[in-house]
């Protein structure tokens, strides 16, 4: 029995050591494979005709260039416009491959999951190959390109944390305190993601009422799911002030764009009758500093799983 005993001892530590060691293998491997790689990071965003849209993304770049470098690991940082400018992640990939990187990490700074993170990205850089999804891109005048570099695409932004600290020291900013105000919220919104979209303006505005104590959240689209109208924006105070004295009009949009905060929203604000009862800013959820910050984590997370590191991955 003692015997027996001895030998199913040694048969568990001889697995569990074979064990560790093929992990030990396989991480070393993935290791290897991203050693002496040459890699590159492409920061991707919806895109504008407005150029001052624009800039706010690509100063995003600026900002995080540096610590996203800093190791050696990444070789340099890009900037891609989904559509309506260059540069295109079309014309990005392809400068990559012309430089012969091995691998793009891809950062998508959209809100939530919509159609264009889920959909058109994926198959823009080949990681997919929607014939349906194609031709809807060519058709619009967007360029799919699948690249000799391996592509990894990040998550999307964690808007738990960084939407509702940033919503909540915009309503702030704009608020005088009084406790008789609502919020209206203000946002593209998704046909296919609907759902998403209308739990993400929810918890925001959950949050919102807790850290404030505003009394009141209603939202509206105004994007292609509503042709760009200013009406949803018009209700949307409009169910503020039948509950409080004044609303707050906050835009949940990326950056500032002059068709949208400027006209879209705007009109919607003048089209309410007593105009002294809305507080707007044409403002934008960026410039903001935790955003960048999380580029800069997600890349970081992202490698460190591309390493094998695990432990560091998750953290």
């Amino acid at each position: 029995m003692k015997l027996f005993n001895t030998l199913i001892l040694s048969l568990i530590l001889s697995l569990a050591f074979f064990s560790c060691s093929e992990n030990k293998k396989k991480n070393t491997e993935t290791a290897e494979n991203v050693a002496g790689e040459k890699i590159g990071v492409l920061l991707v965003n919806h895109g504008s005709h407005s150029k001052q849209w624009r800039t706010m993304l690509t100063d995003i770049e600026m900002d995080v260039r540096s610590d996203i470098m800093k190791s050696g690991e990444i070789t340099d940082v890009r900037t891609a416009f989904m559509e309506y400018t260059e540069p295109s992640i079309a014309t990005q990939m392809k400068k990559f491959d012309e430089e012969n990187y091995d691998r793009v990490i891809v950062v998508p700074i959209f809100l939530t999951i919509s159609s264009h993170t889920s959909n058109d990205i994926p198959n823009i850089v080949g990681l997919t190959n929607d014939p349906k999804v194609k031709e809807s891109l060519k058709e619009e005048g967007i360029e799919t390109y699948a690249s000799k570099a391996r592509v990894t695409v990040t998550p999307l932004l964690d808007y738990p944390t960084v939407l509702k600290k940033n919503i909540t020291r915009r309503a702030k900013a704009l608020s005088n305190g009084s406790g008789d105000e609502g919020v209206a919220l203000i946002a593209y919104g998704d046909a296919e993601f609907n759902q998403q979209w209308e739990k993400m303006v929810e918890d925001i505005g959950r949050y919102l009422k807790a850290q404030t104590g505003i009394g009141s959240i209603s939202y509206g689209w105004c994007g292609h799911l509503v042709r760009y109208s200013s009406e949803p924006t018009k209700k949307a105070i409009d169910q503020i002030l039948e509950l409080e004295e004044r609303a707050i009009v906050i835009p949940v949009l990326v950056a500032n764009d002059e068709h949208f905060q400027g006209e879209i929203i705007q009109n919607g604000v003048d089209m309410v009758e007593d105009q002294k009862r809305v507080v707007y800013k044409q403002d934008a959820i960026l410039p903001d500093a935790n955003i960048n910050k999380w580029v800069v984590k997600i890349v970081e997370e992202t490698m460190a799983d591309l390493r094998g590191d695990k432990e560091v991955a998750t953290k």
